[in-house]
């Protein structure tokens, strides 16, 4: 009797890219049959802390409270390697755009995102709105908040509307740390066999370098969840989030997401300190 293995994740270009040899019936998985539900990220992370799913995306900021019931995938990172979350207002950026979001409203979104984590470790003392990620460059043109944090396609699409960008936190983490931002990745229930989650993580593995290697007919995949942005910009927007980072961790991506976790402890920003652990 196969074994029904629930894989959550985003509405995305690069996480559809990510899933499509799995979504697709492109891999042999034996008896294991997944069974994708998408979701945004936040919701997925409040989900992760209820354990319901057995396999999930989640912000890597979110890990530190879901540590106990899941490990990390060594594949399916999202890494912003120089660049992430972008800080966006209908105002030229000042001078010093640290100082300037002491006094500004910046909407985000979701309190569990690492975009969050990530803007609070460089501006702890801003004002935060959370909202819908989809919605904040309206939110920010309409004046009911005064600087936007923007994840998923909106990094590349801003400027389109005239919003001027304020700072880049993964380039700011880069320049800080010399190592890449870790935004989100897959995480495992560890309450599933062992055999069971290991080859959960030779699918998903399997399931990314497929992609990789098969680019084209993965894109026309992808790009039905691009959300308008056309087809030469999903293959820019998926090339930032679908690499050999994802395909796995590697040394350096492990370091950086035990130093970010590490720094958010430090900062008071997540209850206790993690030792992240790795599986496949």
């Amino acid at each position: 009797m196969p074994k029904t293995i629930r894989v959550a994740h985003s509405p995305d270009s690069d996480d559809a890219f990510m899933f499509y040899a799995l979504a697709g019936g492109k891999l042999d998985t034996g008896d294991l049959r997944y069974v994708h539900e998408l979701s945004d990220i936040e919701s997925l992370n409040q989900r992760a802390r209820r354990a319901e799913l057995e396999v999930t995306a989640v912000s890597i900021h979110a890990y530190a409270y879901l540590w106990r019931d899941y490990a990390l995938l060594s594949s399916g990172s999202s890494m912003g390697d120089g660049y992430g979350p972008r800080l966006v207002s209908t105002e030229p950026a000042p001078a010093d755009v640290r100082s300037a979001l002491k006094s500004r409203r910046v909407a985000v979104p979701g309190t569990l995102t690492t975009a969050y984590l990530a803007l609070k470790l460089y501006q702890p003392d801003c004002a935060t709105q959370v909202v819908p990620f989809d919605q904040i460059e309206d939110a920010v043109h309409r004046g009911d908040v005064d600087v936007g944090l923007l994840i998923h396609e909106g990094q590349l699409t801003y400027g389109d509307t005239g919003l001027h960008l304020w700072g880049d936190l993964g380039a700011w983490w880069m320049a800080e740390t010399g190592l890449p931002l870790p935004l989100g990745g897959n995480a495992v229930r560890r309450d599933l066999e062992p055999e069971v989650i290991a080859q959960i993580a030779r699918d998903l593995r399997a399931s990314i370098v497929y992609g990789l290697e098969h680019r084209a007919p993965a894109l026309a995949h992808a790009k039905q969840f691009n959300r308008g942005i056309g087809d030469e910009r999903t293959d820019t927007f998926v090339g930032m989030y679908v690499n050999q980072w994802t395909v796995d961790y590697g040394p350096r991506g492990r370091q950086a997401v035990q130093l970010l976790l590490d720094r958010a402890y430090a900062a008071g920003l997540v209850p206790e300190k993690v030792e992240v652990e790795f599986v496949g």
